[in-house]
């Protein structure tokens, strides 16, 4: 084996992409559709690969790749967490901050019991409430406190050991709890409750994708006969579907389009709308024409639109077409996702900064609308490296701000200055959308290798003390970890269903993203039938990410004794 020592002395990033191979292809694979995920299984593999000889990754290389890291989860999160500290959304900002504080008691409460150090608590922390990114933050605070470096290498170990055991046991009760549990405990059956909430969205109006969501869109050109002498909004009120006229031309002329102007014999329109509804507007208008030329400067197209303005956060479709008025008008909505998820399209479906749209309309008509939603999304944006890179300065000169209490330095550390760095940066960015582009698979590419980078470098560089931390730890740690997880999920559905009054729908979806797992969301969506817990999940999500994040240094610098 001296060879794979010296490969490892001599060559590390060998095995730190090696690791990162291995980990992310075993967190792939499923089993009876669960899967343990590419962070486990990137810090096991890496331990396994720590055990032929000591892998030293360079301190500035972890600090690089977990900035890219915690940089883009604030980056992401940003509008959303901004936007979220409104009073429409103050219910599920309560909910993710009490599961938050709920997490942190129980954890402190174990470390009291249990007399845990810093590092193992962190651990405990990371993994029981399902946050990766507590580990970066607490290993930065590691450092933070002047420790000698053997301490410092026994309680990265410590972090990873207490990480590793505790993880996927959260994991899974995250996953059985949201969709199972929360419901018995609220009383209720999450599918009727569903159907309830589908037919409350829909305010007496069909809630299937049809009544909102149109397919396939087109503009046609018409020679007006039959409706001659009737108003614009007559007509389009007749033909329904929210079908509109887009041009007008009288005697070689385009007219102002109006809902009070009247239609004359012989004018020429263009009517844009759902194609169903284009098949019979010839019995209301007249003629179908060719109108090659009048049909040019009217085209139709598909753009995904990103949710930015703060002033449709929290609002329902409904009250957005209102307070836009007619810059609604021609603009279809195709589909709203959220997190990943497809979110039922309702009058009463409420949006979030976050939020991604596909409209379908007319060119002129999308992009008067685009600017009181949000941003176009681009296929051809490229990363805009020197913002990324002028932000993580920032965020690492603010971390490196320290005041000391006694002999404990009350610090961000770089990981929590890259985190406020990124979140300012986002909010930046969905005011600002000329500058600091950051495309979503720049952002998903740079965060998942950032993370199971750092991840395997402290797996790698502790494996075998933290094998030994597991085999010490081992089953204690394991239960401390379940009720570290279910203690939050408990209280907080209670508190969210008994005192906040949320809709228990909502409160499963919220649950799922106060605990930041996607996962979740999907196995309460198969149960309820429905794609109403989605509802609940933007805001939460945005505040977990942020307040999970900052429990590192919080609890390294309680735990910590001299």
């Amino acid at each position: 084996m001296a060879w794979v020592q010296h490969i490892a002395m001599s060559a590390p990033e060998i095995f730190l992409f090696l690791a990162i191979a291995g980990g992310v292809a075993l967190g792939r694979l499923r089993i009876h559709g669960f899967a343990i995920g590419m962070t486990a299984c990137t810090l096991i593999v890496s331990m396994i690969l720590g055990q032929f000889g000591i892998v030293v990754i360079p301190p500035l290389l972890k600090t690089v790749f977990f900035g890219f890291f915690v940089f883009t989860i604030g980056f992401r999160s940003g509008p959303e967490f901004f936007a979220s500290l409104s009073f429409r959304t103050l219910t599920q900002v309560l909910m993710a901050l009490f599961i938050g504080a709920c997490g942190l008691a129980t954890i402190l409460t174990f470390t009291y019991v249990m007399d845990l150090d810093p590092g193992t608590a962190a651990g405990l922390a990371a993994g029981a409430l399902t946050q990766s990114s507590i580990l970066g933050t607490a290993a930065g605070a590691l450092q933070q406190l002047g420790l000698a470096q053997d301490t410092i290498s026994q309680q990265q170990a410590n972090l990873a050991a207490g990480y590793a055991i505790t993880y996927v046991s959260g994991y899974i009760l995250v996953l059985l709890f949201v969709p199972f549990v929360a419901p018995l405990l609220m009383g209720v059956d999450l599918k009727d409750e569903a159907a309830k909430l589908e037919a409350a969205l829909s305010a007496g109006e069909s809630s299937k994708p049809n009544n909102l969501a149109y397919r396939k869109f087109q503009v046609r050109a018409y020679h007006v006969s039959t409706a001659a002498g009737r108003t614009v909004g007559g007509v389009e009120e007749q033909i329904g579907r929210r079908a509109t006229i887009e041009r007008l031309v009288r005697e070689n002329r385009e007219l102002t389009i109006s809902p009070a102007i009247k239609l004359q014999a012989g004018d020429e329109i263009v009517l844009a709308g759902p194609s169903s509804t284009l098949v019979t507007a010839s019995l209301v208008i007249g003629t179908e024409i060719e109108g090659q030329e009048l049909l040019s400067a009217t085209t139709g197209q598909v753009v995904t639109l990103y949710v930015t303005s703060r002033h449709v956060h929290g609002r329902s479709l409904a009250e957005i077409i209102e307070q836009v008025g007619d810059s609604a008008r021609g603009i279809f909505l195709r589909s709203l996702t959220r997190r990943g998820q497809e979110v039922p399209l309702a009058p009463q479906t409420r949006v979030y900064v976050g939020d991604v749209m596909i409209l379908v309309g007319v060119s002129k008509d999308i992009e008067r609308i685009a600017k009181s939603l949000g941003q176009i999304v681009g296929p051809g944006d490229r990363t805009d490296i020197a913002f990324i890179c002028a932000g993580l300065t920032v965020g690492w000169l603010i971390g490196a701000i320290s005041y000391r209490t006694g002999t404990i330095p009350i610090t961000l550390g770089g990981a929590g200055g890259a985190l406020i760095a990124g979140l300012i940066c986002g909010w930046l960015r969905s005011r600002r959308p000329s500058v600091g582009a950051y495309p979503s698979a720049a952002q998903q590419t740079l965060s998942d290798l950032g993370l199971n980078a750092f991840i395997a470098a402290i797996g790698l560089a502790s494996g075998p003390a933290a094998l030994q931390a597991i085999q010490s730890h081992g089953l204690a740690l394991l239960g401390a970890g379940v009720i570290v997880t279910l203690v939050p999920l408990i209280a907080g559905t209670l508190f969210a269903h008994r005192i906040l009054r949320i809709n228990p729908v909502i409160v499963c979806g919220a649950l799922a993203g106060a605990m930041t797992v996607d996962a979740a969301v999907s196995a309460a969506c198969e149960v309820a039938k429905s794609q109403t817990p989605v509802l609940g999940v933007a805001v939460p999500y945005a505040i977990a990410n942020v307040v999970l994040t900052m429990l590192g240094p919080i609890i390294i610098g309680l735990t910590f004794t001299t």
